[in-house]
Order: C-alpha cells, then sequence, then structure tokens
C-alpha cells in the first residue's frame, strides 16, 4: 500500500482521504488551520465540510506538510484551483522527486488563462509533465465520503501515470478509468462549472425542465466548440469529464454551482449567493475565463456569454433567455457527418 499525502481539507480533499484509507492505504489529510486539523483529528470527521463520514483508522491529520511530504510516493492537491498555484509553489520542493501529483481541482486561472497543468508546468518545469494527473469526472464528495459508487477518469499524456493512479485509487465502490486527453479532461471539468451555474440560475428564475435540458445540451456543444480550438479530443466530452460532469452538476441538490445559481435566479446578488453557499463555487471564476477563452479563440459561446452577462453585468436571467432564444436560427449541426468516421471513432470507445 501507498503512503499519499492530501493537500487540502474541504469536503472534496476529506472524501479522498476517507477513500484512500478505506483502501489500506497510508494517509495524511493537510490543512493549514491548526484549529481545523484538532477538530478533525478529536472528532475523527470533518464536521464543517464533511460531516457524517468517519475517519478509517489509516488517517492522520495535521498541518505540518514539511513532516509528511518528504516520504510520500504520491500527492493529491485538493486545494480550490485559485490557489493551486500558491499551495504548489509552496509545497513542491518538499515533494519527493519520484512522487506522482494527482490535482483534484477543477478550473482555469482567470489571470492567466492557463488549464492547471499548465500552472503546474510553470511552477515545476516541463520535464515534470509526466509526473501529473488530473482527476475528474461525476464524483460529489458527499457521495464518495459515504462510499456510494462512484466513476471517474485519471488523465496524463504519460499514460504509465494514469494507469498508476487508477490503481490506486480503484475499489468495488470507486471505479477509475484513464485518458490521455489532459486538456480535454480539464476543459470538461471547469467549463460544466459554468453551464451548472446558468442552469441554476434559469431553475431559481422560475423555468422548468425543457429549458435546463436546452442549457445543458447547448453549453455541451459550446465546450466541445472550444474544446477542439485549444486541442482537445472532441470524444472526451462524450465521457465522464465531460457530459457525465456536466450532468451531475447541473442536476444534483450537492452542486455548489447549481445552488449559487439558484439563489442568483431568485433575485439574490452574487456576493449574496455566495455567502448562501457557504464554500467555494469554482464556476464563478470559471466563467470569467471561459468569457475570455471564448474571445482568445474566436468561438461563439452565447451562454457562456450570457451567464458571464448575468454574475458581472447585471443583466436579468429574463433577458439572458431571451437574448438566448432571439438568436438567428441555425442548423443544429454545422455540417452533415461522415457516418462512417463517427462509427469508426465510437468503436474505440470502449
Amino acid at each position: 500500500m501507498a503512503r499519499i499525502v492530501v493537500l487540502g481539507a474541504g469536503s472534496w480533499g476529506t472524501a479522498l482521504a476517507v477513500q484512500l484509507a478505506r483502501k489500506g492505504h497510508k494517509v495524511a489529510l493537510w490543512t493549514r488551520r491548526l484549529e481545523q486539523a484538532r477538530a478533525m483529528e478529536r472528532e475523527r470527521e470533518n464536521k464543517q465540510y464533511l460531516p457524517g463520514v468517519l475517519f478509517p483508522p489509516g488517517l492522520q491529520v495535521g498541518t505540518r506538510a514539511e513532516a509528511v511530504l518528504p516520504d510520500c510516493e504520491l500527492v493529491v492537491y485538493a486545494v480550490p484551483s485559485h490557489a493551486f498555484r500558491g499551495v504548489l509553489a509552496d509545497t513542491w520542493g518538499q515533494v519527493p522527486p519520484g512522487a506522482l501529483l494527482v490535482n483534484a481541482a477543477k478550473g482555469i486561472e482567470v489571470d492567466t488563462l492557463c488549464r492547471l497543468s499548465e500552472v503546474f508546468l510553470q511552477e515545476t518545469g516541463e520535464g515534470n509533465l509526466r509526473r501529473y494527473v488530473a482527476l475528474s469526472g461525476p464524483s460529489h464528495a458527499e457521495e464518495v465520503g459515504l462510499n456510494l459508487p462512484t466513476t471517474v477518469v485519471a488523465a496524463s499524456p504519460h499514460l504509465p501515470a494514469a494507469q498508476y493512479v487508477q490503481e490506486i485509487f480503484i475499489t468495488t465502490t470507486f471505479r477509475v478509468y484513464t485518458n490521455r486527453d489532459i486538456v480535454g479532461v480539464e476543459l470538461g471539468g471547469a467549463l460544466k462549472n459554468t453551464i451548472a451555474l446558468g442552469t441554476g440560475i434559469a431553475a431559481g428564475y422560475g423555468f422548468g425542465d425543457n429549458t435546463r435540458a436546452a442549457l445543458m445540451t447547448r453549453g455541451l456543444a459550446e465546450i466541445i466548440r472550444l474544446g477542439m480550438k485549444m486541442g482537445a479530443n472532441p470524444l472526451t466530452f462524450g465521457g465522464l469529464a465531460g457530459v457525465g460532469d456536466l450532468i451531475v452538476t447541473c442536476t444534483s441538490e450537492h452542486s455548489r454551482n447549481r445552488r449559487a445559481g439558484l439563489e442568483i435566479g431568485r433575485g439574490k446578488s452574487l456576493p449574496e449567493a455566495l455567502q448562501a453557499v457557504q464554500m467555494v463555487v469554482e464556476g464563478v471564476r470559471t466563467t470569467k475565463a471561459a468569457y475570455q477563452l471564448s474571445q482568445k479563440y474566436d468561438v461563439e459561446m452565447p451562454i457562456t456569454a450570457q451567464t458571464y452577462q448575468v454574475l458581472f453585468a447585471g443583466l436579468s436571467p429574463g433577458e439572458a433567455v431571451k437574448n438566448l432564444m432571439e438568436r438567428e436560427g441555425i442548423n443544429e449541426l454545422v455540417e452533415e457527418p461522415d457516418h462512417g468516421i463517427i462509427e469508426a471513432a465510437y468503436n474505440r470507445i470502449r
């Protein structure tokens, strides 16, 4: 069994630490906050972020990363995407040269428009890409903590790294696939949060299931268009990190992005909505980044644009939907598909 450090004791980091400890790995869960660490060690539970999930005996808690990182074989970064660069800069020097990094955050850095693997390379050097794996897919922490069946994807351009992470994480209730398309997996995991905010706003405003289905479907089309421009494999977006994560984030009661959207749709301001959720809502920053990326790559993303206007320019949800509905009529498919190519592509999916 492996020696693993999980950096970040929010709901997702805690759920992953518990999951790994249940399998028998020696796991250290790190938080910057001394009071939180003491409470979790005393109560053997993260009552603030993942109540009701008890810690296995093999899970230790602490605040001194330098005490556990030098001995680890795998380090899981489960901090919010906007904190990833800073935590990485503070801790990477203590990670052993042979250890792999698993990034469990889903987002795009707003200031640079970098995917998180690009942030990693900027901070650690191009030669370390073979040590980087992104973990993504439809995986709410609340359900992973309760040991409910969950399926995710481990992505790395270096397939042996993804396969190692697959072996470390996989259990009878936590199935892991591998994928070499790091671009598609990271974009799918990040951009679905914007669509989830939009569907939540629409639901909070009083629109129904038809509206939500339309936003999810056409939102996926936007994600695919941008992803292809940025070098992703379009088939990735039909998998766990694409449509799978999109569905769960747009529909689940556990989704922070959907909950924030609901509050905005009901009339609250963005700060009020974030206060109501009381947890990091990744989609807010991602919407800024996605809007800028659509302009940078000249990709039409009307749902993203309207969500951006609602969040940051005071546009009402009703006007946003009106703007979307009154756009010029177009063909759903940009061009008629080559069915032979499509059949060959789907035959490659297992």
